[in-house]
């Protein structure tokens, strides 16, 4: 199937020609009919598959016939970062220079954004914190959108957003078109789903903790004082291409940095309390090349498109198991393979335990010498039930009845 059978007209065909695009992705084949015909959609499916274009496709086609004034298209993602690809994919994607697309984002410059509100924007692409902040100084209004797009809800519930996208939604038309992106579908997303979306169409591709084929998974079992001489023996003994270290603090990933720099590694950090030029600069000199280790917390884990990462190094296990699957999505792309390595303390195993029943595999262990590593006891097994082949699922979504 190419992109013309799934009904986009020649500007959105001559885009993704522009862009190296010949054939969909499986969220693209499914998702792009049922936008353009104006329906409500929940789309499952995991950064990196393509979903961004799923939607930026058709809603532009959509918004080609008329020109009404006002903001009609809405589109709310959890971080900086994720908004800020989200612009780049619609710059690439549009054609129509009256579309112009505004992103509104918490550590950049209020004025420069109320500057670009007033151009008249067809498009916001905005933080919920951010958004919020320049309704309430009048710089913009909801009144006239006419689609709604939840990018990463499940992301945006877990960084507390949740009142703030109730209040969106208090403030956007009734009668509007609302499609809801999520790795998962929780319970809580599926209540969101019920409030917010009309006989939605279900759209999940892989199943739920699905990791990627070509992603190469180890778990180096040490003692929790030896996991910073092993991330020096890692990436000094081994030939990295490009790295991204996963910590779960600010303070961790600080500390690292400075120790990876004094060891004239080319490094740099990104988390929630860098300034937003201090994140656009650490992904851009990565993306490029110029950044061989990027240690993140978990902001990263969505949002960050960098083709190349070779290894993904979980220096810390993540809290949740869903972050694990997310953290190593960032290797093994666009047909590369990858390597994810998660290195595990005895008070980890419980976490780890929990992220090999997500994902329906275990996980390999390694006991490195001299780092002070043991094996566990007992491995608990994996639930078998859970290993289910990825593929494309599309049906009516009825979401569980609220018990009483």
């Amino acid at each position: 199937m190419n992109f013309a059978q799934l009904g986009l007209g020649l500007t959105q065909l001559r885009a993704c020609e522009s862009l190296g695009y010949t054939e969909p992705t499986p969220i693209q084949r499914q998702a792009i009919p049922v936008v353009l015909e104006g329906r409500d959609l929940i789309g499952c499916a995991e950064t990196g598959t393509g979903k961004t274009a799923a939607f930026l496709l058709p809603i532009l086609q959509n918004l080609e016939p008329t020109r009404r004034p006002g903001v009609r298209v809405l589109i709310l993602a959890p971080t900086r970062e994720l908004a800020n690809q989200i612009q780049e994919n619609y710059r690439a994607l549009n054609r129509i220079k009256d579309n112009r697309a505004v992103t509104l984002i918490g550590g950049a410059n209020m004025r420069t954004q109320i500057a670009e509100l007033r151009r008249r924007p067809t498009v916001v692409i905005a933080t919920p914190g951010r958004l919020l902040d320049l309704i309430d100084r009048r710089a913009l209004s909801l009144s006239a959108v006419e689609v709604l797009v939840l990018d990463e809800a499940d992301r945006m519930l877990d960084m507390g957003f949740l009142p703030a996208i109730r209040r969106v939604l208090s403030l956007v038309p009734k009668k509007r078109q609302t499609l809801l992106f999520s790795a998962t579908m929780s319970p809580e997303i599926e209540r969101l789903a019920r409030s917010t979306l009309t006989e939605p169409q279900l759209i999940e591709v892989n199943r739920r903790g699905q990791t990627a084929g070509l992603v190469e998974q180890t778990a180096y079992q040490i003692a929790a004082e030896a996991k910073t001489a092993l991330l020096l023996d890692l990436l000094e003994r081994e030939q990295f291409d490009r790295v991204l270290v996963f910590a779960r603090t600010r303070r961790t990933t600080e500390r690292l940095s400075h120790i990876l720099a004094a060891r004239d590694h080319k490094v740099n950090r990104i988390h929630s309390d860098r300034s937003q030029p201090q994140r656009e600069a650490a992904l851009r000199g990565f993306r490029d090349g110029y950044t061989r280790v990027l240690v993140a917390t978990d902001i990263a884990a969505r949002g960050l498109d960098v083709d190349s990462v070779s290894h993904v190094i979980n220096y810390d296990v993540p809290a949740a198991p869903e972050d694990y699957v997310h953290r190593i999505g960032r290797t093994g792309r666009a047909g590369n393979k990858g390597q994810a390595i998660t290195i595990v303390t005895p008070v980890d195993e419980s976490s780890l335990r929990a992220i090999e029943k997500l994902i329906g595999q275990k996980v390999k262990r390694v006991v490195p010498q001299g780092f002070g590593g043991a094996r566990p006891k007992e491995s608990v097994p994996v639930n078998k039930s859970s290993q289910v082949r990825g593929g494309v699922h599309t049906r009516s979504f009825r979401p569980r009845r609220a018990s009483r």
